[in-house]
């Protein structure tokens, strides 16, 4: 028996009715659905981590979420995991024209075009219309954002410079000010705007071409990173954090700076 038929096995036995185990009996599609998220997100932990021991085992507890679908969906009678892999193979070879067809391109760039072009079309089939559709809203924000702004630029409505990209992050800055600065503030109007500021943002990532989601990422993990080294200074001064003046914490932070 090869590990995918024992994995499916060991899924299967956990599912069964009589002899299984009751958590996993109890489980549905929805009730997964967030160990489905922290376990991606594990992989990408792992991933920049450079810790590959883990990303084998953190792959192994993602895939096994995938078979916990299949598992359910085939009890169900709507699909099993041989449709899953069917599904993939089949939309894999109609996206790759150019490996499994006859079509030709002369490098990567076209690839993606012709990509997006075929996904277009399966929209259509889906009578799906809108460039925008099949976007999920369960996306973390800043990466909708970015699929939707990609969306919107590959049907050209998409600024073609940077200038006006970086007037809109300006813009936005100015109308989050004004409604900060007003005598009562109106919260939801002022969260709008900060919505309209952080969506500029991303835009203005996109054409720089960076990906907000990533540098985001990477930007908590240096800030993360820093303040730590500020608690062990502040500590090595014989201070706890809570005592130390801002003054004192803002010096180390730039202590930290100068150093890396």
């Amino acid at each position: 028996m090869n590990a995918l038929d024992r994995l499916l096995g060991i899924m299967k036995t956990l599912r069964d009715t009589e002899n299984g185990c009751p958590w996993d009996r109890e489980q549905s599609y929805a009730t997964i659905a967030p160990y489905t998220l922290e376990e991606t997100y594990e992989v990408l932990d792992a991933i920049s981590r450079e810790d590959f021991a883990d990303l084998r085992g953190e792959l192994g507890d993602l895939l096994f979420q995938i078979v916990f679908y299949a598992q359910i969906a085939d009890e169900e009678g709507r699909f099993n995991f041989e449709d899953i892999c069917q599904t993939i193979c089949d939309k894999l070879e109609r996206r790759h024209p150019h490996i499994f067809g006859e079509a030709k391109v002369s490098g990567s760039e076209e690839v993606l075009i012709n990509w997006e072009q075929i996904k277009t079309s399966e929209r259509a089939a889906k009578e799906q219309h809108s460039a925008l559709d099949d976007i999920p809203r369960a996306l973390p924000a800043l990466m909708r954002s970015h699929k939707i702004q990609k969306r919107c630029s590959n049907v050209g409505f998409d600024w073609k410079t940077l200038g006006p990209v970086l007037d809109k992050v300006y813009e936005e800055i100015d109308e989050v000010m004004h409604e900060a600065n007003q005598a009562v503030i109106d919260e939801q109007r002022l969260e709008e705007e900060i919505g309209d500021l952080l969506f500029a943002t991303v835009n203005l990532s996109r054409h720089l071409g960076s990906k907000a989601e990533t540098a985001l990422q990477k930007a908590n993990d240096k800030f993360e990173r820093r303040f730590r080294q500020v608690e062990q200074i502040i500590t090595s001064q014989g201070l706890k954090m809570q005592e130390a003046t801002l003054e004192q914490m803002e010096a180390a932070w730039q202590q930290i700076k100068a150093n890396e």
